[in-house]
């Protein structure tokens, strides 16, 4: 770590500190200790076999394929020397359990697997006497495969498929997808019509090339768009701000006008013989005019909190557009931050694929158990190794934070050593390599600690979310409406502090303090900018959310444009689908780092408004964009002083100049 742990400073001064000290140690211990225990239940699932027996594969009793095995006690045809037998067959391999998500079929290990179709039990004679690979259970012998009777039970669902191994696990593969396409079908719902699937599955083959450069285009997109969104930002937030007035103002109208012509309907009708007016208007007629109303009166307090909240705000939209603005020259600054994304995605994908590999380790280690149904011996894990599994849960959610949780420590540093160096051009040469350098020997026990907070909440509602799923259609209204509020509940908390974590990383970049001092920090400044938050939160992310369905759509446009021309197959809906979910995917991880730095920049606004006011030695730090904004509103608070002072003097004169009173004269 490079140092070891001293003391925090009890006066801050909200300045990049040079002198650094290490924060929350203990938590990088835990951190690190944990890390260990994800790595021994691999190097377990390594040791008992489980490693081997998923990567060389193993028949149905129990024996690894490609090596001398031990007998297990009550398997029979267990113990055999599989030396020269390195490929999993299965006798049934279109076999595949929906639920259990595996297939259902006796699995042998062969020395070969069928190169060509094999039609009937004659054919599997001859492949097992020519080449020595016994296609039906081992008991059997090969010369009297047609005539035994066990070879409807014993040996290979006929035909055969042609078929070849897997380059790293060994299975013998159909070459032909057609099984595997049938149970697409069946999780798609396309059984009706299973030509629907090929054209789909035709469509994305052939248009490959268009897909792979569609997605490049999403991401250049996605870069030019981080950089020039600080020209338009302008632009976006108040088209937004109108269509939102606009868009109320109009709901609101048309609700009352559908309650007036309801009740004019209402009234000519009563104005008929009041038997007949009884029958033409039933009750929920009626129900409908009372609930247009409550509607129209819903939408029209909405409409005046809404412009009341427009009308107290609008001078905090400006610091939204000024932030964007400094936003897009941080990364004109700093162009490496447009690569976070890619690093923070490659760890993920590494972290993400290891965690699937242990997980299928885990699935073939434990000891040998015969099942009843079906006869065949699998691995499973018993007593407390069980709770390896919930270990490795939790370690899939902690690690994942603690990876994005390193990105946006990484962000916040970089942001605030731009924004505390006054001349910009005296930055260091690498912002971002100098932040990363700074969280790994520093300030990784506070990134263990806040990762961690969030998996406190995360965890319990992937449960509830489990929990709900499996119970779907069995639990009652209430147990239903309770596990959904939970759920609910958890995923504002969770919101809430990924948002107070984020802010607590940027205070430790300045400070250098602790995760739970820099937390009570920041947030005690974002009390105090509560409008200024809420206005950032509620304005920014949606214009970024506007810039990210502009990404998807403009690709999507393209794509129509591109697939159009293709005239090998009619149905281009899926290849569009993927090119448009990848699109929006890009554009939010691009968009997440812009905003990431918008909020950053914001606390380093507050800090510096609270403790500098650009007096000699209190110089602001901030840009021109926001030293014009603090301006402008300085012009306005003295606009609305001397405004006050008057009013006060008017009546200060008025009170003075009483009237004299009948009959009295000056002296």
């Amino acid at each position: 770590m490079g140092c070891c742990g001293s003391a925090e400073r009890t006066k801050r001064e909200w300045r990049p500190l040079e002198d650094r000290s290490c924060t929350d140690l203990p938590w990088f211990l835990l951190f690190t200790v944990f890390c260990v225990g994800m790595g021994s239940i691999c190097g377990f699932t390594i040791a008992t076999g489980g490693a081997a027996r998923l990567i060389f594969g193993y028949d149905s009793y129990g024996n690894t394929c490609g090596r001398r095995n031990e007998r297990i006690e009550g398997v029979q045809l267990s113990g055999l020397d599989h030396t020269d037998r390195k490929f999993v067959f299965f006798l049934d391999p279109c076999n595949i359990d929906i639920v259990q998500r595996k297939i259902k079929s006796m699995a042998l290990c062969v020395s070969l697997c069928p190169p060509e179709e094999l039609k009937t039990h004659q054919d599997l004679k001859r492949f097992a006497m020519t080449n020595g690979s016994d296609l039906c259970s081992y008991e059997l012998p090969a010369h009297r495969y047609p005539a035994l009777p066990e070879r409807f039970s014993r040996c290979p669902k006929l035909p055969v498929p042609r078929s070849k191994p897997l380059p790293l696990f060994n299975r013998c593969t159909p070459v032909d997808v057609s099984c595997y396409a049938r149970f697409a079908e069946a999780v798609v719902t396309f059984v009706g019509d299973s030509s629907v699937l090929h054209r789909l599955i035709a469509g994305v083959a052939a248009s490959k090339e268009i897909i792979v450069g569609l997605c490049v285009l999403a991401l250049a997109l996605s870069m030019v768009l981080m950089v020039i969104i600080r020209y338009i930002s302008a632009v976006l937030v108040w088209i937004l701000t109108s269509l939102v007035v606009l868009g109320s103002l109009a709901g609101t109208s048309v609700l009352w006008w559908l309650y007036i012509d309801h009740r004019l309907y209402a009234n000519d009708t009563s104005s008929k013989d009041p038997k007949e007016a009884k029958q033409e208007a039933p009750e929920g007629q009626r129900d409908g005019g009372q609930a247009l109303l409550v509607y129209a009166a819903a939408a029209t307090i909405f409409t005046i909190i809404l412009l009341l909240l427009m009308l107290f705000m609008r001078k905090r939209v400006a610091l939204t557009i000024a932030l964007f603005h400094v936003a897009g020259k941080v990364f004109i600054h700093l162009p490496l931050l447009t690569l976070q994304p890619f690093i923070t995605f490659l760890a993920l994908l590494l972290f993400w694929v290891y965690w699937i590999l242990v997980l299928l380790f885990l699935g073939t280690t434990g000891n040998p158990e015969q099942n009843e149904e079906t006869g065949l011996t699998e691995f499973r894990l018993t007593g407390s190794l069980q709770y390896l599994t919930w270990y490795h849960a939790v370690g899939l959610v902690w690690i994942s934070e603690f990876i994005l949780a390193c990105q946006q420590m990484t962000v916040a540093g970089a942001v605030v050593t731009y924004y505390f160096t006054r001349d910009k051009n005296r930055l260091p040469v690498t912002p971002i390599l100098s932040s990363v350098l700074r969280l790994v020997r520093y300030h990784l026990g506070t990134v263990a600690k806040g990762s961690f907070i969030i998996t406190l909440v995360k965890v319990p509602r992937l449960v509830l979310m489990y929990v709900h799923n499996q119970l779907k259609g069995r639990e009652n209204v209430c147990a239903r409406c309770l596990l959904k509020s939970c759920i609910c509940c958890l995923w504002c908390l969770e919101k809430c502090l990924n948002y107070l974590n984020q802010n607590a990383y940027a205070a430790t970049a300045i400070n250098s303090t602790s995760f739970c001092t820099s937390a009570r920090d920041a947030f005690v400044i974002l009390v105090e900018n509560a409008l200024r938050v809420a206005t950032i939160n509620a304005v920014g992310d949606f214009v970024l959310f506007l810039g990210k369905v502009l990404i998807m759509t403009c690709t999507a446009f393209a794509g129509v444009l591109l697939l159009n021309y293709q005239r090998d197959y009619a149905e281009w809906l899926l290849p569009l689908i993927i090119v448009c979910l990848f699109s929006f995917l890009v554009a939010h991880c691009f968009l997440s780092i812009f905003e990431i730095v918008v909020d950053v920049l914001f606390l380093c606004f507050a800090i510096d408004t609270k403790y500098n006011d650009g007096t000699p030695g209190k110089e602001f730090f901030m840009d021109k964009a926001l030293m014009e904004f603090v301006e402008s509103s300085r012009r306005l608070e003295r606009a609305g002083g001397r405004g006050r002072s008057r009013v006060k003097e008017a009546a200060s004169e008025g009170a003075e100049m009483k009237p004299m009173a009948p009959g009295t004269s000056s002296a």
